[in-house]
């Protein structure tokens, strides 16, 4: 049985729980003496680094065996942190030997100065909803493996975060009303496939038999369609879509809004913008929030926030998409009545584009008197 030391997010002991699997964790307050946690610049995790005269607070850790090391390890492997020894002063007692995990030199550029209640409000519930899907991977994947796939593991992690501050539906509760008999995750690549035995109360207020679901989760998007009310035109983006493709349709490149995944810790409105930018070259002005929906409730755990954004298309630059992310995109700028004659002739395929143009064709004038 060995002691570790822990300065950052492990701290959090609900986190710290969910890594070794297990309630009962022997813990004690201790510091470590000439270093420091501070942020890691641009980033949501600590750092700890050498500083003379400084005191790095933490928690001591006793009684890990192999199986809990060999978690803690795959956890923060991904991370690009490895174990190093050092002597901690425990609370009331001697100095004690304890491995902690050091960063990669040079990975991160460090920040401000790190405190863990700050980084619980900010971080804490995404973390927790991450490191679930994490630790689900161990034994099945490397932390090599694991580690690739973490962006996306982080964008399922902030699609779930958003899910839990909308509304609640005040006739039914998950927590009493469903009930969860096994969940698997079958495919996990970019985006993951699940699959789900529960049963549910029904609307006669028996609990129903217990059946077997699968939903590909992707994480939340936020969809906008750029228009200039000077012009009265509206932009739309092709790009190829491999799903169309796999279906068999014949024409896979779709022209669609400007759309993309939200990044852990943005806001719809900040993916929004940002993505006017890479794939359209135009700066949005002002957004006008057109609801928000399931993209296919049936089979998707995406959840799609629209916006129409209005622009001035005059001084809009390439766009074209990030070439690190192999996107090939091409810009149109299409006048509102050649728009929405192809949208009445049934030419507009993407469920987002017909739902943003339906409502742009009701606020229309309004945004155009504005």
């Amino acid at each position: 049985m060995s002691a570790m030391f822990f300065y950052g997010t492990l701290c959090h002991l609900p986190l710290l729980r969910l890594v070794l699997g297990r309630e009962n964790v022997d813990q004690v307050p201790a510091q470590l003496a000439d270093h420091r946690v501070v942020w890691a610049a641009g980033e949501s995790f600590p750092l700890i680094e050498a500083a003379p005269g400084a005191v790095a607070s933490g928690l001591l850790i006793r009684g890990l065996g192999p199986e809990d090391r060999a978690r803690l390890r795959f956890y923060e492997g991904g991370f690009d942190y490895d174990l190093e020894t050092r002597s901690v002063i425990p609370e009331n007692g001697p100095p004690e030997e304890a491995e902690l995990f050091f960063p990669a030199p040079g990975a991160w550029t460090p920040g401000g100065p790190w405190l863990l209640e700050d980084w619980v409000a900010r971080w804490g519930a995404l973390t927790l909803r991450a490191a679930e899907e994490v630790m689900g991977y161990y034994g099945r994947f490397t932390a090599a493996e694991v580690g690739a796939r973490f962006p996306a593991i982080r964008r399922r992690a902030q699609a779930w975060v958003l899910a839990r501050e909308r509304p609640a539906d005040p006739a039914f509760d998950p927590d009493r009303d469903v009930a969860v008999a096994r969940l698997e995750t079958p495919f996990a690549g970019f985006h993951i496939a699940q699959e789900v035995r529960l049963c549910h109360r029904r609307f006669d207020g028996a609990m129903g038999p217990e059946i077997t679901r699968a939903a590909f989760m992707v994480g939340a998007a936020a969809v906008v369609l750029p228009y200039d009310p000077v012009r009265d035109a509206v932009l739309l983006v092709q790009q190829f879509r491999a799903p169309v493709f796999l279906a068999g349709d014949r024409a896979p490149w779709l022209w669609e809004p400007v759309a993309g995944l939200i990044d852990p810790g943005e806001s719809p409105e900040t993916a929004a913008r940002r993505e006017a930018r890479e794939e359209a070259g135009i700066e949005i002005d002002r957004l006008e929030p057109a609801g928000g929906a399931y993209s296919s409730s049936g089979s998707m755990g995406e959840y799609v926030h629209c916006f129409v954004g209005l622009a001035d298309f005059a001084a809009r630059g390439q766009g074209g998409g990030l070439a690190s992310e192999n996107e090939d995109i091409r810009v149109r700028e299409l006048p509102w009545a050649a728009f929405i004659e192809a949208v009445d002739a049934g030419e507009q395929k993407d469920l987002p584009l017909l739902f943003l143009a339906n409502w742009l064709a009701r606020h229309r004038e309004r945004l155009r008197a504005g």
